[in-house]
């Protein structure tokens, strides 16, 4: 069974934006049919989450221009790309230069209908395909559109928490707030989903944190929520996006591009014997974007497939299922999932003292000193300046110039001497 495919074309149809009955429908088909655990969660219009306010909910019966024979010439019902998401409610005629204002199309793209959004500025618009627009007759256009801002409604997302024996987590996200593309938005929650249904059924050193989010104003509504948890349990995050096509593999860095999730990645795609194209912070383009940025500071990296701004079909109709395949997605699948394997296999020690340890009383070191620190208590104070539950061994062995199997000894006698702890 194509079982990638089968979601990805079932959630494909449902008009999602950032808020409203698409992404509920979106949660709950995944829930009801993947990861029975996941929970819903509301966040209600209005509520502030830093320099943000979550905006109305807004929702869409049907929307549609009719030229003046009564034919239908745009409709949403035929394409949910054909409204700008959060378009105001309008029922008038208007001219054609009035009705070209609200026109999107692009004319180096002219078969696509583009995606365009007006989020927090009242607005009314439809999009077409550049070769239709060409083709519109006439001096009067019928423009309705039946929508609705519910000031009391709520901003919805979904999280599955994974708990393993550490508490310290992985923390994956995918975003659910783009209506009919199949890359750009359908491929990150279709892996996420299968991924986080592998690992339900596993043992599982690190816990895992699954959370299906609206770009932006999602992932800072969450931040908001719960950075305490992100900062004091994450270990590893990840944003996936794009990871449904054949063309290639793409790793975007964390901010620094030193994170442990940026060496995983790397070592993963290493293991797994596939050829990548690797893109610094500066070429970030969702969610990364927040748990990057200075007073969350949760390193992020991003999986992808093809980098999003570098295939033509990008926030289009073309980003349909001629470029999302099963093997595309099960590709991204596998990616993620080598990922977390590794992560999962990891050795992070963390210090369980604060300053340097006294040497002395646990006969360390001579109770005479000369000025002179031995060498083997200088191996084990530079390992333990880098037992900050942030480094793996091997990133602990490049730090302070030793082999993987000498590192290794002393983190089982720094661990014997109740020195660290193994996150």
């Amino acid at each position: 069974m194509k079982k990638f495919i089968t979601l990805a074309k079932k959630l494909y149809p449902i008009n999602r934006s950032i808020t409203g009955k698409g992404v509920v429908q979106t949660l709950k088909i995944i829930k009801n049919k993947h990861l029975h655990k996941l929970r819903i969660k509301k966040i209600r219009s209005g509520t502030i989450a830093y320099d943000w306010k979550i905006p109305a909910e807004w929702n869409i019966k049907d929307a549609f221009v009719e030229d003046e024979s009564g034919k239908k010439i745009i409709d949403y019902k035929k394409n949910n790309l054909h409204i700008v998401s959060y378009s105001k409610k309008i029922n008038k005629y208007v001219d054609k230069k009035e009705l070209e204002k609200h026109l999107f199309s692009i004319p180096k793209k002219p078969k696509a209908i583009p995606f365009v959004s007006s989020y927090y500025n009242p607005f009314w618009g439809f999009c077409l395909a550049h070769e239709k627009r060409r083709k519109l007759k006439g001096k009067k256009f019928f423009v309705r559109i039946d929508s609705n801002f519910n000031y009391k409604g709520y901003l919805t997302y979904g999280e599955l928490y994974i708990k393993g024996k550490s508490s310290k987590e992985i923390l994956i996200t995918a975003y659910i707030c783009h209506p009919s593309m199949a890359n750009n938005e359908i491929s990150g929650p279709v892996v996420a989903t299968f991924v986080a249904k592998y690992f339900k059924n596993t043992k599982n050193k690190y816990s895992m944190r699954f959370i299906f989010i609206p770009e932006t104003i999602g992932a800072i509504a969450y931040i908001s929520k719960n950075i305490k948890n992100l900062k004091n349990n994450t270990i590893a995050s990840y944003n996936l996006t794009c990871v449904g096509d054949e063309r290639n593999y793409s790793v975007m860095m964390s901010k620094y591009g030193n994170a442990l999730s940026d060496l995983v990645a790397l070592e993963a795609l290493k293991k797994l014997k596939i050829k990548y194209k690797k893109y610094t912070y500066l070429r970030r383009a969702s969610n990364e974007r927040q748990f990057n940025f200075p007073g969350v500071d949760i390193p992020m990296t991003v999986i992808m497939r093809t980098h999003p701004a570098t295939y033509p079909e990008y926030h289009t109709s073309l980003d349909n299922f001629n470029i999302v395949t099963e093997k595309g997605l099960k590709g991204g699948y596998t990616v993620l999932k080598k990922i977390v394997e590794v992560i999962q296999n990891k050795i992070i020690p963390s210090s369980t003292v604060i300053c340097e340890p006294m040497m002395n009383k646990r006969k360390l070191r001579p109770s005479l000193s000369t000025g002179k620190i031995p060498q083997d208590i200088r191996y084990i104070l530079d390992f333990m300046n880098y037992c900050d539950g942030k480094n793996d061994l091997t990133k602990i062995a490049n730090f302070i110039n030793l082999p993987k199997n000498k590192v290794t000894k002393l983190f089982r006698f720094l661990l014997k001497k109740k020195l660290i702890t193994d996150l």
